[in-house]
């Protein structure tokens, strides 16, 4: 692309060089420059990308984007921007041409739910003949093309290239997780979005954002966003009624709503009868009637999951009989409440619920179908908000008969300090024992069980390593179980 054409509609205060050269990609990491890319040199939390211009052009880069004019560049173009943050979305958008108005697309933000709802999301889409493109904390699904995530939502160039990707692939709708921290740090910027939906804000992330206050501030981007896309002309914002800060975060917000919910009356509303091993019974309530369904997904906060993906349907005018009855083929996303399958008659499961809240459904769900006892293991993650920790605890002393505190993903922190923050929250040492080797700590519960007990492996679910200070090792909980149950089947007399 020239780079003439790539500057359309981008506020720049000047332009030093050619603007006829042949843009050939846009980049603001100079260690994976291209040959004839486009630099992006903003300034981060922790770096200053002018620092990192030099390197740019060794590895190939022919124009940059700056805020300051540099005038022995002699070899590049210089593109001179007032906020260069500002702008990056802008070039990243107009380089891929604007993908997302090629789509559907579909972003979910909260803090529980997002990708369980991407996952629903997407498959009702694709019993609706719309084949649809994924990005999310478990994987990138471009068409045939499935990619391990590398971050819940990428950077803003990264977002771009995926979704015009999905439209070479022909894909017609996109569903994407959008996270707290990439609002923050627009990573969405210029993502013409159709529909936005809001599951839940509980505490999380308090390491970056300090305060309830300020976390829902950051949320509530996503929906002012809507609010400023003219590309799109039915947009529609879908929310949990039922969650304490949805009136905060959706004050004032002029894109129409669509609302969800179990305990508060809304435009979809679901009332449970019977909670299943196998699935959740209910009667949905729409425009003044009730229709009987069921999901195959266990647990009252699925429900809220399966609300929304139906929602997405609703708003696109897809009958609600006709929503009901794709709801049964819904499929469990990896490692949410995933169960894995034993020889000792044990009901194991590993969820990814990381959050006090997180871990509190999950365990709330799983006292519904408790004939013996529930055993739950969890450790918490270094390098992040330590004030959840103790919650944890509490969290998981509520409904657990044992709690066996282990590691997460310590990262640089000791793990025993973390472990010493988490048992804080115990109000009794016969409610928890601690074991800080995550392989240990689950062949313990395992040990401890018996058949119809529950054992619940919470914090990393579908993730299959496991982060120290020094080293990365390979870990699944879910290959970690099987192993020792089947070690322990073979070992039965």
């Amino acid at each position: 692309m020239k780079l003439k054409k790539l500057l359309k509609g981008i506020p720049v205060l000047q332009v030093k060089g050619s603007k006829e050269i042949e843009i050939s990609g846009v980049c603001a990491n100079s260690q994976l420059i291209a040959p004839g890319n486009l630099f992006i040199a903003k300034k981060g939390l922790k770096f200053d990308g002018n620092l990192y211009i030099p390197e740019a052009i060794n590895h190939g880069a022919i124009a940059i984007v700056t805020d300051i004019y540099d005038p022995t560049l002699k070899e590049v173009t210089q593109i001179i921007c007032k906020d260069v943050a500002e702008v990056e979305g802008q070039f990243s958008a107009n380089f891929y041409q604007m993908p997302s108005q090629d789509l559907f697309t579909v972003g979910i933000t909260g803090t529980n739910g997002k990708t369980t709802t991407s996952f629903l999301v997407k498959h009702l889409l694709e019993q609706l003949n719309i084949p649809c493109g994924l990005i999310g904390t478990i994987e990138y699904i471009l068409g045939r093309y499935r990619y391990k995530a590398s971050h819940t939502t990428p950077d803003v160039h990264s977002n771009h290239r995926m979704l015009r990707e999905m439209v070479h692939q022909g894909c017609q709708a996109a569903v994407m997780e959008v996270t707290s921290h990439a609002l923050d740090q627009k990573r969405v910027e210029y993502i013409d979005f159709d529909t936005a939906i809001y599951t839940n804000l509980t505490q999380d992330h308090l390491d970056y954002h300090y305060t309830m206050e300020r976390y829902a501030d950051t949320k509530r981007k996503l929906f002012l966003q809507l609010d400023q896309i003219p590309s799109k002309k039915n947009k529609k914002i879908i929310a949990n009624q039922d969650c304490p800060w949805v009136k905060t975060i959706l004050k004032d917000i002029k894109t129409p709503i669509f609302t969800f919910g179990i305990n508060h009356p809304a435009d979809l509303r679901a009332y449970p009868t019977s909670f299943k091993p196998h699935g959740t019974y209910l009667e949905l309530g729409y425009q003044g009637c009730n229709y009987p369904a069921f999901f195959p997904l266990i647990g009252r906060f699925n429900i809220y999951n399966c609300l929304a993906a139906i929602a997405v349907g609703l708003t696109r005018h897809v009958p609600l009989e006709k929503l009901i009855e794709l709801a049964q083929t819904f499929p469990p996303p990896p490692g949410r409440l995933e169960p894995v399958t034993n020889e000792i008659g044990l009901n194991l499961f590993v969820d990814f619920a990381h959050t006090e809240d997180a871990l509190y459904n999950a365990l709330e769900c799983l006292t519904e179908l408790k004939k013996g006892k529930i055993i739950t293991v969890f450790g918490c993650g270094g390098d992040r908000d330590k004030s959840k920790r103790a919650k944890m605890a509490k969290a998981s002393a509520t409904f657990s008969d044992l709690t066996i505190v282990t590691s997460d993903n310590p990262r640089s922190e000791e793990p025993l300090k973390i472990i010493q923050d988490i048992v804080q929250g115990f109000q009794a040492p016969a409610h928890y024992l601690v074991q800080p080797d995550r392989y240990s700590a689950i062949a313990l519960a395992i040990e401890k069980a018996h058949p119809g007990d529950i054992i619940l492996i919470a914090g990393k679910g579908h993730e299959n390593t496991q982060i120290f200070a020094h080293q990365t090792v390979e870990f699944d909980d879910r290959k970690v179980a099987k192993e020792i149950c089947t070690k322990m089947s073979l070992n039965t007399p």
